[in-house]
């Protein structure tokens, strides 16, 4: 088995803080891009390639002995009506595990969701073995990624370990409709534009600092794990209704934001929280950053950063 952690979507808004935090602290990183980067993070291995066959797979496999498979290329708004589109997410997974049975000693770190596979409660917090209800093509694919990957360590010994995070925010992410209410609404504010806001504002949501996330893949990444799969939730488990989030980030920015509120989208549950329990059991992990603290770096980030 090799010695480097295999990052996978390392372009991605959190591909690139795990990479950079993996390469701070000393680990021997190869980082896989679909496209070539804007910019690299010090030693780490940089590969620019699709991976559509389990031979591409192969000798990165070899070197390594975990896998973080971030890459993504959906998001429940975006998949509305088009589930096909979801084959593109589902093969490259389907593409590894198929290339990791000839190498199940190497550790499986999987990057769900948590916010479009659990259905809407008003009252019931979410935990690992609540029923699964995906409103979104989005959602359906991660759910049956999640199955692929249960399938493939019953069948040849591996371990996985499948996060599913609550709305993970912070500086880096890109604000483009559909990827993120916090960094959209940002770039409402910044560049005096109205957010649209689908529904009466009252959905709630959980939100998540990305530093707190990338602290929990790490300590999973370093975590002994027996072969099978594992589900963790990852989550602050403080639910948030959109109007609160929204009210907070005006007072972190000092500025009004012109919002313009739009009907409902069916893909869209009105109530999703977390529990983060499990994590905190076997990672002794919970949530840091509260959210106004989230807010302001995040702000920060955007007029240090963005022009």
């Amino acid at each position: 088995m090799g010695d480097r952690v295999l990052v996978l979507g390392a372009g991605g808004f959190v591909g690139q803080h795990l990479v950079k935090t993996l390469v701070d602290r000393g680990d021997k990183v190869i980082a896989v891009y679909r496209q070539e980067p804007d910019s690299r993070f010090g030693e780490a291995e940089t590969v620019v390639n699709e991976l559509n066959e389990p031979e591409h797979f192969t000798p990165l496999l070899e070197q390594s002995r975990a896998v973080v498979h971030l890459a993504s290329r959906s998001t429940p708004g975006s998949s509305a009506g088009e589930a096909l589109a979801e084959l593109h997410n589902l093969q490259p997974t389907l593409t590894l595990l198929q290339a990791l049975q000839k190498q199940p000693q190497v550790r499986l770190l999987y990057v769900s969701s948590g916010g479009s596979l659990y259905a809407s409660h008003e009252a019931r917090v979410s935990t690992e073995d609540t029923g699964l209800s995906p409103r979104s093509y989005h959602g359906a694919g991660k759910v049956a990624a999640e199955y692929f990957l249960q399938a493939w360590a019953q069948q040849f010994n591996g371990a996985a370990t499948i996060l599913r995070p609550s709305n993970i925010y912070g500086p880096g992410q890109a604000g483009k409709p559909g990827f993120g209410i916090i960094p959209t609404a940002m770039a409402c504010i910044q560049q005096r534009r109205t957010l649209p806001i689908w529904g009466d504002g009252q959905t709630v949501r959980d939100y998540l600092y990305i530093d707190d996330f990338i602290d929990l893949c790490v300590r999973a990444i370093d975590s002994p794990q027996s072969p099978g799969s594992m589900v963790v939730n990852a989550a602050s488990g403080v639910p948030t209704s959109i109007n609160e989030l929204l009210a907070t980030m005006e007072e972190v920015t000092g500025l009004m934001l012109d919002k313009h509120y739009e009907t409902q989208r069916t893909v869209d549950a009105s109530r999703i929280v977390m529990s983060a329990e499990r994590a905190k059991h076997l990672y002794d992990w919970s949530h840091k950053v509260d959210l106004r603290e989230g807010l302001r770096q995040t702000w920060e980030w955007f007029n240090t950063y963005r022009h």
